[in-house]
């Protein structure tokens, strides 16, 4: 079987390749090794989150964003200090500008419409709200590009066909081999069967990697854990199903590729393990609000300014030095009514199935149905009238208690002591205070500040919080045309990537630290810039 260009990856960005190569007028043949049930990967999953920059979204609600204000945060979060940042530099800079730019536009062009309310996912590290939800959250981004690639009468999509190499002739990659795999019905991100009926071999003038990262091998993100971080944890969950297993990388290397920044990644501190999971070791991050009370395993408070959703890697980091792998929030009833959202389509049916009555709900008050659920169901939940039978509660979840009540207690009681007045010097309550300021969170995101042993605003509740892997922020090194570059910075002629195989762009356009929202986008930028670039080489 022959095309112009050949897309290893039916995840999000590949989606967006091939139909900008079929837009083109270029055939396609689509490869990937899981089944037609799990076609657009691990986007299908996500919350939704987009990072747009000066919307009209932000401008409703009172925000003041400008593409200088968002380039001087991406900087600053980002960190570039290498010399093989130059590409990742370019790649950050033209999406900042994208998404300040044409993206909105982009997007509403293709149905994909955003919820009204400007969320704040990771409040330390941006300057304002820039986390636009898709109506419809993950499914919803990916409907027009599965619609383009699956109507498309220029576009195969070659199921169960895992790739083992890509071809090369004469120094040009000319197409992939592999292994054709046995059909298999299980459900979306379930593990599918590895049983090999068949092989195969496609070529074309052009490939393209959008194969993903590496955030279901966890002996892969320990190899590349970097020590900034400290140790990796001996005990991880997973925010992708097992398939992300970042082999593709290894197979583009070999043929040439250069993979950069392998040591930068995304991981959660806030993940708890799924009542209800779909793949082994499923885990679901809680999008909190900034109310919690964070203690490490030991029943310390986290120190300034890591409190909830503020800056991920800065607490993981801190974390790694406590010598346990888990952490805990203390709230209330009240706390997780308000600000709780739990990351993921599934766990967010009103937004997935654009239910307006539903959302509503949300703002009148109790928690959402799928939030009830884990705080009843869930193994890391312990919910208690009293402090004293609530850290027993938390002891009862560790092989060894290591929490001490008394302690506890005198950590709460002096957070409760500084809601006396108007003013203090918690810092942590301060920034509630503040962010209240903001329409969103105080409509949908941020609880009004309560003893956290005010009965009226109970029951007490304790959440374990596990390491949840989930992005690769290095990849494969490419040029702003998404040419696949060699160790020389020279192109691998005929080879292209995008998506989290090339870090999003260039093999790691976010640098150290992610602003939110960039990762679908990341995809959606990547994707249209490979297959634009590879449909004006292809004859």
């Amino acid at each position: 079987m022959n095309a112009d260009v050949i897309v290893v990856g039916a995840g999000l960005s590949g989606l967006v390749a091939t139909a900008e190569l079929a837009a083109a007028g270029k055939s396609v043949i689509l490869v990937d090794q899981e089944p037609e049930q799990s076609l657009g990967g691990q986007a299908h999953w996500s919350f939704g989150g987009l990072f747009l920059v000066g919307s009209p979204e932000q401008r409703r609600m009172g925000i003041r964003d400008s593409c200088d204000l968002a380039w001087q945060d991406w900087l600053t979060n980002a960190g570039f200090d290498r010399a093989e940042d130059e590409w990742p530099r370019r790649w950050a800079e033209a999406y900042v500008g994208w998404a300040a730019g044409e993206k909105r536009a982009w997007l509403r062009d293709r149905g994909i419409k955003l919820f009204p309310i400007v969320g704040w996912a990771e409040r330390a590290n941006n300057s304002v709200p820039r986390f636009h939800i898709t109506w419809g959250t993950g499914p919803g981004v990916l409907e027009p590009f599965i619609a383009a690639a699956v109507s498309s009468s220029r576009v195969t999509i070659a199921h169960r066909h895992r790739v083992d190499s890509l071809i090369t002739t004469g120094g040009v990659v000319t197409g992939v081999s592999g292994r054709v795999l046995a059909p298999s019905d299980v459900a979306r991100g379930q593990a599918s069967s590895r049983e090999e009926v068949g092989e195969f071999e496609f070529t074309a003038q052009a490939v393209v990697v959008t194969s993903g990262g590496i955030g279901g091998n966890h002996s892969l993100v320990r190899k590349n854990w970097p020590s900034r971080l400290g140790e990796p944890p001996a005990h991880m969950i997973s925010g992708v199903p097992a398939h992300v297993d970042g082999r593709m990388l290894g197979i583009a290397s070999d043929a040439g590729a250069a993979i950069i920044n392998p040591d930068r990644m995304w991981h959660y501190v806030e993940g708890i393990q799924n009542w209800d999971p779909i793949w082994e070791r499923h885990g679901i991050r809680i999008l909190p609000g900034p109310s919690s009370l964070w203690l490490d395993a030991r029943g310390r408070r986290l120190p300034v300014p890591l409190y909830p959703g503020f800056d991920t890697l800065g607490t993981l980091a801190h974390l790694r030095t406590t010598g346990h792998d888990h952490s805990w929030f203390i709230l209330t009833q009240k706390i997780i009514e308000k600000e709780f959202a739990l990351s993921g389509s599934e766990q967010n049916p009103d937004l997935t199935g654009r239910d307006v009555r539903k959302v509503l709900g949300r703002v009148r008050g109790g928690a959402p149905a799928p939030v009830e659920a884990f705080k009843n169901k869930g193994v890391d939940f312990v919910v208690a009238d009293g402090l004293e039978e609530l850290v027993k509660g938390m002891n009862a979840l560790t092989d060894t208690p290591l929490l001490d009540a008394a302690g506890v207690r005198r950590t709460v009681e002096s957070r409760d002591r500084e809601l006396m007045n108007n003013f203090g010097k918690d810092m942590q309550i301060a920034a509630i205070r503040g962010f209240r300021n903001y329409r969103g969170d105080r409509l949908m995101r941020t609880a009004p500040p309560h003893r956290l042993l005010d009965r009226s605003a109970g029951p007490l509740i304790a959440v374990r919080l596990h390491v949840l892997t989930r992005k690769s922020l290095g990849g494969l090194h490419t040029d702003l045309d998404a040419r696949v570059l060699n160790a020389s910075g020279d192109p691998v002629p005929g080879l292209y990537a995008a998506g989290e195989a090339a870090g999003f762009g260039g093999g790691g356009m976010h640098g150290y630290r992610a602003l939110e929202g960039t990762f679908l986008g990341g995809c959606l930028f990547s994707g249209r810039q490979a297959g634009r670039a590879a449909a004006s080489a292809v004859s």
